[in-house]
């Protein structure tokens, strides 16, 4: 609980930092401030204390409810004896994220005193702390209990425990450690057989064997892919109102879904981290190997950068653009650094070493990029770039033969003599015999800022007075954070300078970028990262809880490659990964967070492997891997390609807590509500899959009752049933009447222990 409510507070923070404080700061301050000539109303604004105290009238918030908070009458102008600002109201957009601050608990990071602590500009003293300095290689720990090593990173764990006079778990037995590896990197649960031949190889590598057997799976790159997916803010479009059925209108990300399936085939072929950074920076600009030939991948994995949460269709078009580079950069940083680059919109970040001029020297970057082709009509949206999947030549040579057909068309309808009608036809026929095969398109990034714009062309930025287009202050060239990659860069004088951003974020040299995704492999097998807000390093981030393990096996990343499955391979071979979640009595008494990896974490399943294992189980899964999007739930392709519509907030993945698709993260969290029970109780999906799994059972179990409950429990849970489960269970289907049991009869107690908490949670 602490940890998830330290999350809470840390998304609420940078909300309150990028969208409230600016706010209040330019257009509240004048009046509700300690530095204001005269305090109206006696409201200070300028502190979290003053906030909360109110001001003459009394409390101007209540937390969680907006429209019981006196502040939020106020701005929406509800009262005309009580209008702020009382000059020009704020925009509906700043109307609207006060709304959703106070409905969110009114997040405040301010200290009561209005005094917020000056960044540091020494980027040399920055890169002295832990967060943002180099890799060091420690020597692996000394310890009293070798035997129970099995990997360097056991040293680093069992150093901490035995520091603290505690002991690590004992190991998982074999049926719970598969079940744990299967569900880990395939998102799927294992079968019968899989389960009992690893319980008969009594061979050193069998679980090894095992690891290898799973990293192979093409389903590998469907479970690993999704965890990226989050991260990036995935989206199969904006809008619900572009949808219709499967298809995507092509105003909106019509074609996101190709950076889907290149997310899991990198994963799947085992691109390398490095490779993979590039690819979604700077794809589009990558040389291809030999001259005519076109990098289709780079153009797709460019998409990234094009399904950011930026207001689409937003009247004031200046603004919407300036939007979508902040987004940009928020990628940027938090999925491959780490870091809050955005909280330096507007300001100097409040706690990290980041200045504003760091924020425009990015922003030059991406103002010197674009995802549109032009801003679109005030009153319009914005369409979104759709460009072909082909180099020039070939783009062109369809467009020719196109426009020739087109051409060939109008003649046969103007002719009004038969025999000239019968000669193009023919003509069209023979034509079309040669037609080249047809284009496919992608989302993507192109170089040079968005076209009929202010930003058309290659340039560096302005500096924009808290953060606002119409306030423009000194130009600043085009650089990186200074306190991560220093003083002395080398100038960019060529394009945007996406390819030089690139190529510095997937160096080795860079401080951040090893660390970070060796924490995220580690926090998507552990529950938990050794740095427990994956997308904040800096002073509101929580620091790691073995600083030289991270940094080992960052260091270990690199050498090996930046593979990663190499990297799960290490880790899953370990003893700590191997432990059970029934930890030793004193180290859960003295831990009971598991800060030390003292044992494995139970998890629950997340959304997507809950309703992809009842169609494994029932013996309904579809295979196939690509393609574009459902929202049919009662496919029976994976959770993967269900759609992801960021305006629909009443689906299947949202009710089971799914990455909100409208923020890039880090953590799913666990909630457990009503409708989560109802849903597997009566949705007729749980119900078609229940009574699948019956038929499935009748087909394949021996045709004795007591079999065939131990057969349900053995390919649900990967274990035999017990004496005392299995008289439940005849119990149960003697009460639904006398004769032999049907597929109708079945179905009910499959239903239940579909719906048991063995299912959905991994041990």
């Amino acid at each position: 609980m602490p940890n998830l409510l330290a999350r809470a507070s840390e998304t609420g923070n940078d909300f309150f930092e990028s969208h409230i404080r600016p706010v209040l700061i330019d257009r509240c301050y004048q009046c509700h401030s300690t530095k204001a000539s005269e305090i109206k109303g006696h409201l200070l604004l300028d502190s979290r204390a003053g906030v909360l105290k109110g001001g003459e009238r009394g409390a101007v918030i209540i937390s969680g409810q907006p429209d019981k908070s006196r502040l939020i009458g106020a701005i929406r102008w509800d009262n005309p004896d009580l209008q702020m600002p009382p000059k020009h109201r704020l925009s509906e957009q700043e109307v609207s994220d006060f709304v959703q601050w106070v409905r969110i608990g009114a997040p405040d990071p301010r200290s009561d005193v209005p005094k917020a602590p000056p960044a540091t500009s020494d980027p040399t003293a920055a890169r002295l702390r832990w967060a943002f300095g180099l890799p060091k290689d420690s020597p692996v720990p000394a310890v009293k209990d070798a035997s129970w090593c099995k990997s360097p990173i056991d040293h680093f764990i069992l150093a901490k425990l035995e520091a603290q006079g505690l002991r690590p778990a004992p190991a998982a037995d074999k049926r719970t450690l598969i079940r744990r590896a299967y569900f880990d990197l395939i998102g799927l649960p294992p079968s019968i057989g899989e389960v009992e031949a690893f319980v008969r190889d009594q061979s050193p590598d069998a679980f090894a064997k095992v690891v290898d057997h799973l990293l192979a799976s093409p389903h590998y790159g469907e479970r690993w892919g999704r965890h990226w997916l989050d991260v990036v803010r995935y989206a199969d479009a904006f809008d619900s109102r572009s949808v219709r059925g499967d298809t995507i209108g092509q105003g909106d990300i019509s074609e996101a879904w190709r950076y889907r399936d290149w997310v899991v085939k990198s994963f799947n072929d085992d691109f390398p981290y490095n490779r993979f950074i590039r690819y979604q920076v700077a794809g589009d600009l990558l040389p291809v190997p030999q001259p005519g030939q076109f990098n289709a991948d780079g153009l797709i994995a460019t998409t990234m950068y094009v399904i950011g949460n930026w207001p689409v269709g937003d009247a004031d078009k200046e603004k919407m653009m300036t939007d979508i580079v902040d987004d940009q950069i928020d990628v940027t940083g938090r999925a491959f650094l780490g870091v809050t680059l955005a909280c330096a919109r507007c300001h100097d970040h409040k706690f990290d070493p980041i200045l504003q001029k760091d924020y425009y020297g990015l922003a030059g970057i991406f103002f010197s990029s674009h995802i549109l082709p032009d801003p679109g009509q005030k009153t319009a949206g914005s369409p979104v770039l759709v460009l072909p999947l082909a180099n020039p030549r070939e783009a062109k040579k369809r467009q020719q033969y196109q426009a020739s057909v087109a051409s060939l068309d109008k003649q046969i309808k103007a002719a009004k003599d038969p025999a000239v009608a019968r000669k193009l036809k023919d003509a069209l026929g023979e034509l079309q015999k040669q037609a080249p095969p047809p284009l496919e398109y992608a989302n993507g990034m192109q170089e040079g800022g968005v076209p009929k714009s202010e930003y058309a062309g290659i340039h560096d930025s302005f500096i924009l007075i808290r953060g606002r287009y119409d306030r423009k202050g000194e130009r600043v060239p085009r650089v990186f954070p200074r306190f991560l990659a220093g003083d002395h860069q080398t100038p960019i004088t060529q394009g945007s300078g996406r390819l030089q951003l690139a190529d510095w974020l997937a160096s080795p040299d860079n401080p951040m970028t090893a660390k970070v995704m060796a924490n995220r492999i580690w926090q998507h097998h552990f529950g938990e990262g050794i740095v427990r807000t994956p997308n904040n390093y800096g002073k509101l981030g929580t620091p790691p809880t073995h600083p030289k393990l991270l940094d080992w096996l960052a260091l270990r990343f690199v050498d090996n490659g930046w593979s990663i499955k190499r990297m799960h391979r290490m880790i899953m071979l370990s003893a700590a990964y191997q432990q059970s979640s029934e930890g030793d009595a004193e180290t859960m008494k003295a831990d009971p967070a598991n800060l030390l990896f003292g044992r494995m974490d139970r998890q629950r399943l997340e959304a997507e492997p809950m309703r992809d294992a009842m169609l494994a189980v029932s013996g309904t899964l579809d295979p196939t891997l690509g393609g574009r999007s459902t929202q049919n739930l009662n496919t029976s392709r994976r959770s993967i390609y269900l759609m992801t519509i960021r305006s629909d907030r009443s689906n299947y993945r949202m009710l089971f807590d799914a990455a909100d698709p409208t923020g890039i993260s880090d953590h799913r969290i666990d909630s457990t509500v009503a409708p989560q029970a109802l849903f597997l109780m009566n949705n007729p999906f749980v119900l078609d899959k229940s009574l699948a799994l019956a038929r499935r059972m009748l087909h394949e179990a021996l045709p004795e009752d007591r079999a065939r409950i131990n057969w349900l429990y053995e390919t649900l849970y990967s274990r035999p049933a017990s004496d005392k489960e299995i008289s439940i269970g005849l119990s149960l289907l003697r009460s639904m009447g006398p004769g032999t049991p049907t597929e109708a009869t079945w179905q009910p107690y499959c239903q239940v222990l579909l719906c048991a908490n063995e299912f959905v949670y991994i041990d």
